[in-house]
């Protein structure tokens, strides 16, 4: 008589440590019965748990990891290989993924020299049915075995780790982050458990705990809400997670992600420090200590406290000069240094001593190492000690690819960034903190310079700044991005352009903090915030807004296609290394033309001036490359010849390409009327919308077919999106205007 099957367990899909060990609990009952219903005993065979179900994490779609142990020799063996069919089967039949293998204590432990992956998860093994002695035998001598062989294990398990975190990203700063894999996932957590069974370090501390918790039940949700095994959280998906995790919204599913990684990426840093000090015959026993400042030495590579500095009541700027003093020794700090200064440092006065401020303009100035000084003294509550404001930015998601980091984390970056500017400058201290909170506005209604102003105003008096200083510092946070805006939306060939930033700025050194500003900010914003072309427009900008000031004369370049010559044999086209230029007979839809042509060579557009006379057109357009690469130069020119005559059907190649391209999901496009002073003799049409290929050439297209006269065009991509502005000739009233406006609106939605 055939026994029947042990029912398969319904799992809970619910998220948090309780449901966690009631999926746990099922799974061993089943397995259990499973076990014993395939003839499994109590002597001389085990069936073991490791991986997520030997720690007791199962997620609702987790692989089950399962060894099936045996006493040893040929006869244990072949029984165990009968024994270990019926259960696997029974398993795959219930549908679960399966790891599995059979193996003797000996065997284990011998693959466990040779696999690293397989020496972790002796660690976590948990007896789920059978011989309670033969696991713990296996256990206590894989322990053993692992301490003893950590000093060749870690070097290995340090270089996957850190190939794991190229590979993967860091997790605190990806909109779209693998929550198990990437660096401060739950791959680390794991990593730190090991170290911690080496003896080598002590084991995860209580926020760190936490923090594993957190990302578990991210995994959890994303496990119900995609109905299979994914640790990745995409876009589509966080919504659906923050309502599962009673979250206020899907950007607080992010802040708290990177709350989580951050919290146990620095626990991994300060891991593998204690390892490498553990590794150097050099440093053990050895207890010298050097002084690094006032209150502050060095000792074992770290920084902590002299012992004259511990005291009940401890000085307010204490934590302050001790990070200043670790970031100019590039050196990290102790995490007890940090446990005790966070537990015991007093409010800082207000305004802040002399001392205090000049500890934060050296902490800001004192380059890369900043980074890490600064995000240790974050994890230990220290910075919103010193800037209570901080707590709503921190973590605080951007949502535009283009940025690499949280708006926290890029501030920081930014100022460390305007260090490497400070000789540019007559106030590198005032470079350096409006580095620090020039997007402290962000997180709130309204655009954020405006909105963060008076923020970065309070904060300036607070530290003990001067009247004229807190309104430098205000000035600069409301005015941060008028370079970069005007030389990548204005025409910088038009005299109003050049004579509304200088009456904006004012000063000579407001510009200057503003260019360098506008420098470190592009680059702690990541790689796409900056090209040469942008650099040449915002310092030509600042050189013609530089004269302005200092004489009172607005000069500003001419046209670059009024410089251009009329050959006698039409038309002419030229293709630099980032410009091309054409002149040809007029006609309606040359700029289309052009733009289209370049488009489908995969060239972008980044700005276009055009000047006609006497029947005759000439235009400059700016072009980069969209993938990067070089064209085919003698393409593109030939192309481009048969474009502005009208022989190279531009319009039904872009249309193939289009129709072939992926679907856009994004915003509707939005058109934005800029007021009449924003330039002379036009007005000025801007374009926000989704970035498509073929897009200038489309709206182009529209806005002649209206009867607008594009005299000139300046186009700004950040990420998927731009912001195109188009001058057109004459004054255009609002009838007018509402006939353009829908044109465009038009031409710009993907269809």
């Amino acid at each position: 008589m055939t026994q029947p099957m042990a029912p398969v367990p319904v799992l809970s899909t619910g998220a948090g440590a309780a449901a966690r060990a009631e999926r746990s609990a099922a799974l061993d009952g089943w397995l259990a019965k499973v076990y014993a219903e395939a003839g499994g005993g109590a002597d001389g065979f085990a069936l073991v748990a490791v991986g997520g179900l030997g720690r007791r994490e199962c997620a609702p779609r987790s692989d089950l990891d399962l060894v099936l142990l045996h006493s040893g020799g040929a006869a244990a063996e072949s029984a165990a290989g009968e024994l270990g069919t019926h259960i696997w089967y029974q398993i795959w039949d219930a549908k679960f993924a399966l790891d599995h293998s059979t193996r003797s204590p000996e065997q284990a432990l011998t693959l466990a020299r040779e696999d690293l992956k397989v020496a972790m998860g002796l660690l976590d093994a948990r007896l789920v049915a059978g011989d309670s002695g033969l696991l713990d035998r296996l256990h206590q001598n894989a322990v053993a075995q692992w301490r003893r062989e950590a000093r060749q294990l870690l070097p290995v398990l340090r270089r996957l780790t850190q190939d794991r975190w190229k590979a993967h990203g860091e997790l605190a700063f990806l909109l779209e982050g693998d929550v198990k894999e990437s660096r401060g996932g739950l791959r680390d957590f794991g990593v730190l458990r090991g170290i911690g069974f080496a003896g080598v370090a002590d084991g995860p501390r209580p926020a760190v705990r936490g923090a594993h918790r957190t990302l578990l039940d991210v995994r959890d949700t994303l496990h119900a809400v995609r109905g299979r095994r994914v640790d990745r959280l995409l876009a589509q998906d966080r919504d659906e997670v923050a309502e599962l995790l009673d979250l206020g919204d899907r950007d607080e599913v992010l802040r708290r992600i990177a709350e989580a990684a951050r919290t146990i990426a620095y626990a991994s840093d300060d891991a593998w420090r204690a390892v490498e000090r553990w590794a150097a015959p050099s440093t053990r026993g050895h207890t010298e200590r050097r002084p690094l400042a006032r209150d502050v030495v060095e000792q074992h590579g770290e920084v902590v406290l002299a012992r004259t500095a511990v005291t009940p009541r401890p000085e307010p700027t204490l934590p302050l000069r001790v990070a200043a003093a670790a970031a100019r020794a590039e050196l990290p700090i102790a995490h007890a240094t940090l446990e005790w200064l966070g537990g015991f440092a007093a409010p800082m006065p207000q305004p802040w001593p002399a001392p205090a401020r000049d500890a934060l303009f050296t902490l800001l100035g004192s380059g890369p190492s900043m980074i890490e000084v600064w995000e240790a003294c974050d994890r230990y509550g220290l910075v919103v000690n010193w800037l209570p404001e901080w707590a709503r930015v921190r973590s605080l998601p951007q949502h535009n690819p283009v940025h690499l980091f949280t708006v926290d984390r890029h501030l920081v970056e930014t100022a460390r960034q305007a260090a490497r500017l400070s000789r540019d400058v007559d106030r590198p201290d005032l470079l350096v903190l409006c580095g620090l909170l020039h997007d402290v506005g962000k997180g709130l209604p309204g655009d954020h310079s405006i909105v963060g102003a008076p923020i970065a105003a309070g904060i300036a008096t607070r530290l003990g700044l001067s009247p004229a200083e807190v309104e430098q510092i205000q000035k600069v946070v409301r005015l941060h991005l008028l370079l970069p805006d005007t030389a990548t939306r204005r025409d910088l060939s038009d005299p109003q352009t050049i004579a509304t930033v200088a009456e904006a700025v004012g000063d000579a050194s407001t510009l200057a903090l503003l260019h360098a500003l506008a420098r470190a900010d592009a680059a702690a914003t990541g790689p796409a915030a900056w090209s040469d072309w942008k650099g040449r427009l915002i310092a030509d900008l600042v050189r013609h807004v530089e004269r302005a000031l200092d004489t009172g004369v607005v000069e500003p370049p001419p046209s670059p296609a009024a410089a251009l010559p009329v050959p006698a044999r039409l038309p002419d086209v030229h293709l630099e290394a980032d410009s091309v230029s054409v002149t040809a007979r007029d006609r309606r839809g040359l700029l289309a033309a052009v733009a289209g042509c370049l488009s489908l060579h995969r060239l972008d557009v980044v700005t276009a001036d055009t000047v006609t006379l006497d029947g005759v057109a000439r235009m400059v357009c700016a072009v980069q490359p969209r993938y990067g690469g070089e064209p085919d130069r003698d393409a593109v020119v030939s192309d481009l010849r048969r474009a502005v005559t009208g022989d190279l059907p531009v319009a039904e190649r872009l249309a193939a390409r289009e129709r072939s391209a992926r679907r856009s999901t994004a915003a509707p496009p939005r058109v934005v009327w800029q007021p009449a002073s924003a330039a002379t003799d036009a007005t000025v049409l801007e374009l926000r919308a989704t970035d498509t290929p073929g897009l200038l050439f489309r709206v182009a297209s529209a806005l002649e077919d209206v009867g607008a006269d594009v005299r000139s065009t300046r186009i700004s991509t950040l990420g998927g999106d731009v912001v195109d502005a188009f001058y057109l000739a004459g004054t255009w009233e609002a009838d007018a205007r509402a006939r353009v406006e829908a044109a465009v609106v038009q031409a710009a939605t993907p269809s």
